[in-house]
C-alpha cells in the first residue's frame, strides 16, 4: 500500500498542467472524484494515486481498479471516469464509466468493448438509442452488443455470447444520454432536454476519450444509433453537425479534430413530413405485409385525415414551427392515424407481432432492467446511480416533449448539411417497423434537399444479398445509402443479425452493400 503526500501529488498535479490535461487514479475505496479542497482531508484515505501521465494505454487497466479520472483543459466543466470490467465479453478488454458535466453535477454512464478482429486498427464506433429516454443497455443486450441477455437461463452470468456482435469489426461505445437515462443521474436534478444541448455532452466526452488514449487518436469514428435516435433521425444528423464544426474550429486553432467518418441510422425518423403517411402505407398497403392488418373502415378514415394532416404538419411544424400549433397538428394527426393501430395491440416496432410484456413490447425488456438492477451486475459496472435501471425513462421523454424538441428543428436540414460536407449517411430500415418505418424514410430521403439530390434520384433500386438470399433493397449516391432489411422490425440487429451485421462490415469497410 503506497501513501503519497500533499506536496508529492502537487508536484504531480504541476506536471499534468504542463502537459495539457491531468490523469487523476481514483483513489478511495468508492469511485469518487478528486478534489483539491477535498486532498487533506481526504488523504488517510488514499489506496494509492498512479503517476500523473499524458496519456494512457487502457490496457494497462486491471479488472477491479478503481475508475481513474481523465481531465482536459478545453472542457474544464467535464471530465471521464474509466474503469475495466470483465462484464459481457471476455474475449475482449472492456470498459465501463461516466462522464461527469457541469462541473460534476451530471453523471453519463457508457459502456465500451474493443474490437474482437483488431482494436488497434478497427474503427470506432457510437452507439446511442432512442426514445428519447431510452437506455443504449438494450441495445448492448439485445441487439447488436458483445453479449445478450439470457433469455433461457442457461448461462451463469445472465447473458449469452453473440456471435454477430458489431464489436466484430469496431471498437465500440454505447453511451446513456442524456442524463436521466439508463445508469445516467444528476446530483441535483438537471436535466438536458433538447438535442442541441445534448450535442455539446456528447462531443465533450469523444474528445477527451480520443484526446487522452492516444490508441484510439485519429481513428475513424462512426455514430450509430436507432430511432430518436424517431430520434437517431434526431439525435444523430445534430451530434454529428456539432462535432463537424468544432472540428472546424479546432483546425483554425491548431488543435487535433475528431475523424468523424460517417454516421448510421437505423429505424429513424429524420423529416416528420413523411411519417403519418408511411405509416398508413404500412397499414393499409402492402409495404410490410403481403395482406393489410388494418380494417377498411380504419383505412379509409386515415386516408381521409391525411391531407389535413400533411397540411398542418408543414404549416405549423416545418415551413414554420408555432409550438402551440405544432402540438395541435400532431394531436390530430395522432388520433386520427395512429389511434387504430394502438387499438389494436400489435407491437408498435414490429407489425408482424403482438405486443407482449410491458409497453415496450418484448419479454427481453423486463428480463435486462432485472438483470441490470442486480446488485452484483451494479457493482461488476461500477453504477453510482441512486436510482434502479429502466429501460426507457418517461420522465427524460416528457422533458424534450414539452420543448416539442423532435419537430422544433428539421434534422433533414442536419443531413444534407452533412452530405454536402462530405459525410457520408447510411439510412437503414426494417420493413416491419410502424413507428419509424422505411415508408417515411424512404420518402424522406427521395426529397432531400442537396447537391446531390438529383442524382440520387436517377439511381436504380437494387437487391442487396447475403449469402447468396435477398436481405432487402438498396440504392446510394455520393455519399447517402439508403437500404431495407426485409423482415425486420424497429430492432434490426435484434430481428435480422446476420444480415445486419453484414451491412455494418461492409459499410465499415467503405464497400457497397
Amino acid at each position: 500500500m503506497i501513501f503519497l503526500t500533499v506536496s508529492t501529488f502537487l508536484l504531480g498535479l504541476v506536471a499534468a498542467a504542463l502537459a495539457q490535461f491531468q490523469l487523476l487514479s481514483n483513489v478511495y475505496d468508492t469511485p469518487t472524484r478528486v478534489s483539491a479542497d477535498g486532498i487533506k482531508a481526504s488523504i488517510s484515505s488514499f489506496k494509492h494515486i498512479a503517476n500523473v501521465s499524458t496519456s494512457l494505454h487502457l490496457s494497462a487497466l486491471a479488472p477491479g481498479d478503481d475508475f481513474i479520472t481523465l481531465k482536459h483543459p478545453r472542457f474544464p466543466a467535464h471530465q471521464v471516469r474509466v474503469k475495466k470490467t470483465e462484464f459481457c465479453d471476455s474475449t475482449v478488454n472492456a470498459y465501463t464509466g461516466y462522464l461527469d458535466v457541469d462541473s460534476g453535477a451530471k453523471h453519463l454512464f457508457f459502456y465500451f468493448f474493443e474490437s474482437r478482429r483488431d482494436p488497434a486498427k478497427d474503427d470506432v464506433m457510437m452507439w446511442i438509442n432512442g426514445g428519447p429516454g431510452c437506455s443504449s443497455s438494450m441495445g448492448l443486450l439485445m441487439e447488436l452488443g458483445p453479449c445478450s441477455i439470457d433469455m433461457n437461463n442457461s448461462s451463469s452470468n445472465g447473458t449469452v455470447w453473440n456471435p454477430y456482435s458489431w464489436n466484430n469489426e469496431a471498437n465500440i461505445f454505447f453511451l446513456d444520454q442524456p442524463v436521466g437515462v439508463g445508469y445516467s443521474y444528476a446530483d441535483y436534478g438537471e436535466t438536458v432536454e433538447t438535442t442541441e444541448d445534448a450535442a455539446k455532452n456528447v462531443h465533450a466526452f469523444v474528445n477527451i476519450f480520443f484526446d487522452t488514449f492516444p490508441q484510439f487518436s485519429g481513428r475513424p469514428l462512426h455514430l450509430s444509433g436507432e430511432s430518436y435516435g424517431v430520434s437517431m433521425g434526431r439525435y444523430l444528423p445534430a451530434f454529428a453537425s456539432y462535432i463537424y464544426d468544432q472540428n472546424q474550429i479546432a483546425k483554425v486553432e491548431g488543435r487535433p479534430t475528431l475523424n468523424l467518418t460517417s454516421v448510421l441510422i437505423g429505424n429513424g425518423i429524420t423529416d416528420i413530413s413523411t411519417l403519418y403517411q408511411g405509416r398508413y402505407e404500412i397499414e393499409c398497403g402492402r409495404a410490410a405485409l403481403e395482406v393489410p392488418f388494418q380494417s377498411i373502415s380504419n383505412c379509409v378514415r386515415m386516408k381521409r385525415a391525411l391531407p389535413r394532416c400533411d397540411a398542418a404538419m408543414r404549416q405549423s411544424c416545418i415551413d414554420r414551427f408555432d409550438s402551440i400549433d405544432c402540438r395541435a397538428a400532431v394531436a390530430f394527426c395522432d388520433d386520427e392515424l395512429s389511434t387504430g393501430y394502438w387499438a389494436s395491440g400489435r407491437n408498435v416496432y414490429d407489425v408482424s407481432k403482438m405486443c407482449i410484456g410491458d409497453s415496450l413490447c418484448y419479454l427481453e425488456n423486463m428480463v435486462i432492467s432485472d438483470f441490470l438492477n442486480r446488485p452484483e451486475t451494479r457493482r461488476l459496472l461500477g453504477v453510482e446511480s441512486p436510482n434502479n435501471f429502466t429501460a426507457c425513462s418517461r420522465d427524460v421523454g416528457a422533458g424534450f416533449s414539452a420543448h416539442l424538441d423532435k419537430y422544433a428543428v428539421p434534422s433533414q436540414f442536419y443531413v444534407a448539411g452533412l452530405l454536402e460536407r462530405g459525410v457520408p449517411m447510411l439510412i437503414y430500415a426494417g420493413t416491419y417497423d410502424w413507428q419509424c418505418n422505411w415508408v417515411a424514410n424512404k420518402l424522406w430521403v427521395d426529397k432531400l434537399e442537396w447537391t446531390g439530390g438529383e442524382d440520387y434520384g436517377r439511381q436504380a433500386w437494387r437487391d442487396w444479398t447475403v449469402d447468396g438470399e435477398k436481405a432487402g433493397e438498396t440504392k446510394s449516391s455520393g455519399g447517402l445509402t439508403f437500404a431495407t432489411i426485409r423482415g425486420a422490425g424497429h430492432m434490426v440487429p435484434h430481428d435480422k443479425p446476420v444480415e445486419s451485421f453484414a451491412m455494418i462490415s461492409r459499410w465499415v469497410a467503405r464497400r457497397d452493400l
